[in-house]
């Protein structure tokens, strides 16, 4: 978001300012797609914003993806996870396929026990040649069952030792798809699963809570200190986000200079104060790159989940609230409803099966 004098800031949300572009220009709901247009409006890539404009009126989505590819580093990330998967996929088919062999070879020997039997138990006279010929025969048969079994275990531990290998890679390419880049913390792909996490379960939407951060006047310390020193800012406010919270709040950086917080077991008097915390902890913060020269400080908006109806129209009144702290002079944190007249507020107890 550009922080610009608070008369000149709108009135509805970012977030669906963002949203109503996207549909009037016939993009995709994607979150990959909502992350380009967001950067592209809010952020400080001048290539990125280039490459938007340059894009036609219905921009086709293998060139949103190339877009994507160019300028966000987790979009090829999540690449890298399809192969990881697709890898670990054939490593188990291969585990299937040596229990397979192992299963036919115990299947073989069964079948000549059965006629070992019954050829005993046809003849009447039991003769020493006889038992020679079935003892030879079980012998190589019982060798041979046992080299086999030995030689699928073998290939078995091999393979399963590369399995774990695969699997431990996997994991490691999602906690870097999921993650921003540049604050080590969760990113607007990671935020968008737990948005919609939340309204899959009903206890969730019951006991959540959303708050939105920006950076007040981020813009101003770019220009004036430059973009490592801007950068350096959001290192240390992901530091205080995620040092100030317990493990039941998830913490992700959703673009540019805004952050977000998915708050899980606190009511809403207790979601604004925890807000209201942090927010006094980066002004009184004394941010290395900065120093004394200029205050850095956030405005925060507030969102319970039983006042949305979904994902989107969560975040979008939690960005409401943001906004009515920027226009109040910033550096302050605002709740949503802020001052909607008829506001008709969605029961969520209806759906309550216990």
């Amino acid at each position: 978001m550009q922080s610009s004098n608070a008369q000149q800031e709108p009135t509805t949300g970012a977030a669906q300012a963002i949203v109503d572009m996207m549909q009037r220009r016939g993009v995709a709901p994607l979150p990959r797609n909502y992350e380009i247009f967001y950067e592209a409006s809010a952020g400080s890539d001048a290539g990125l914003r280039e490459a938007v404009e340059r894009l036609g009126p219905r921009p086709a989505q293998v060139d949103l993806d190339q877009i994507a590819h160019r300028f966000f580093a987790q979009s090829s990330q999540a690449g890298i996870v399809d192969n990881a998967h697709q890898a670990l996929m054939h490593k188990i088919e291969a585990v299937m396929e040596l229990l397979r062999r192992e299963r036919a070879s115990l299947e073989k020997y069964g079948i000549i026990l059965d006629q070992t039997s019954a050829g005993l138990n046809k003849r009447h006279e039991v003769t020493t040649e006889l038992l020679r010929r079935i003892v030879s025969i079980m012998a190589c048969a019982t060798d041979t069952t046992i080299a086999q079994g030995r030689q699928i275990a073998t290939s078995i531990a091999d393979t399963s030792a590369e399995l774990a290998e695969v699997k431990a890679k996997l994991t490691e390419y999602k906690v870097l798809a999921d993650t921003d880049a540049l604050t080590h913390i969760s990113n607007r792909r990671a935020f968008d699963r737990a948005m919609a996490e939340i309204y899959g379960d009903t206890k969730k939407v019951m006991f959540s809570a959303l708050i939105l951060a920006d950076v007040d006047r981020f813009k101003e310390i770019n220009d004036r200190f430059g973009h490592p020193v801007g950068d350096k800012v959001l290192q240390q406010i992901a530091r205080i986000l995620r040092t100030s919270v317990n493990v039941n709040v998830f913490v992700a950086r959703t673009g540019g200079e805004e952050f977000a917080l998915i708050v899980e077991g606190l009511t809403e008097e207790g979601t604004v104060a925890l807000a209201d915390e942090i927010r006094g902890i980066i002004e009184r913060t004394q941010f290395s790159p900065v120093g004394q020269q200029a205050a850095v400080t956030v405005s925060m908006g507030v969102c319970m989940a039983t006042e949305a109806n979904g994902p989107e129209d969560f975040y979008s009144k939690a960005d409401q609230a943001l906004y009515a702290s920027k226009a109040a002079g910033r550096n302050r944190v605002s709740k949503y409803p802020t001052a909607t007249p008829g506001l008709q507020r969605k029961n969520w107890m209806i759906y309550r099966t216990d």
